[in-house]
C-alpha cells in the first residue's frame, strides 16, 4: 500500500509570510492543529514547513511576542520531512517514528503538495485492519466449537 492511497487529500496550507492570527483562523475554520507552509515554484505548491497550534502557543503566546512582529515563517518547523505519494506505507511509518514525526506532507513526483499523512490517519486504517483480524479469529473460534458439538 502507497502513502497516496491513504493520505488525506484536502490539506489546508499557508504561506510563510502570513500572519499568526491569520494562521489561527484558518486552523479555527477547517478545525486542524497544523498547516503546510508552502512556496509557490513555477505554479506548483512546495512544502517548505509545518505549523502547529502547538507551535503559536509554546513561540508566541507563552513567549509574551507579539503576533503583529512574528510571521507563519518565523515559527515554521523548517526541518521539513516529506513522503512521496508512491512511497511505501510501511516504510513511511518507520521514517516517522524514527524522526518523531506526527504529519507528514506527501508530495508528488514534481514536490507539489498533494496531501498530508497523519498519525491519526494511520491510526484509523490499522485500526480497521486489526478489526477484521479479531473478527477472523473470533470466527474460526467459533467454527471450530460447533465442530467440537
Amino acid at each position: 500500500m502507497s502513502v497516496g492511497e491513504i493520505c488525506n487529500r484536502d490539506v489546508v496550507f499557508i504561506h510563510k509570510e502570513a500572519s499568526i492570527p491569520d494562521a489561527a483562523r484558518l486552523m479555527r475554520e477547517y478545525h486542524v492543529g497544523d498547516l503546510v507552509v508552502v512556496q509557490e515554484k513555477t505554479g506548483k505548491r512546495v512544502p517548505v514547513g509545518i505549523v502547529t497550534d502547538r507551535d503559536i502557543v509554546l513561540e508566541v503566546i507563552a513567549e509574551g511576542v507579539s503576533m503583529d512582529d512574528v510571521t507563519v515563517g518565523d515559527i515554521m518547523s523548517n526541518n521539513l520531512v516529506t513522503a512521496r505519494e508512491n512511497d511505501g506505507l510501511f516504510e513511511t511509518v518507520k521514517v516517522m517514528r524514527a524522526r518523531g514525526i506526527r504529519r507528514l506532507p506527501v508530495v508528488d513526483g514534481g514536490s507539489e503538495l498533494v496531501g498530508i499523512l497523519s498519525v491519526d490517519d494511520l491510526i484509523d486504517l490499522f485500526s480497521e485492519h486489526i478489526a477484521d483480524l479479531a473478527w477472523l479469529i473470533a470466527r474460526e473460534q467459533r467454527r471450530e466449537e460447533e465442530k467440537r458439538k
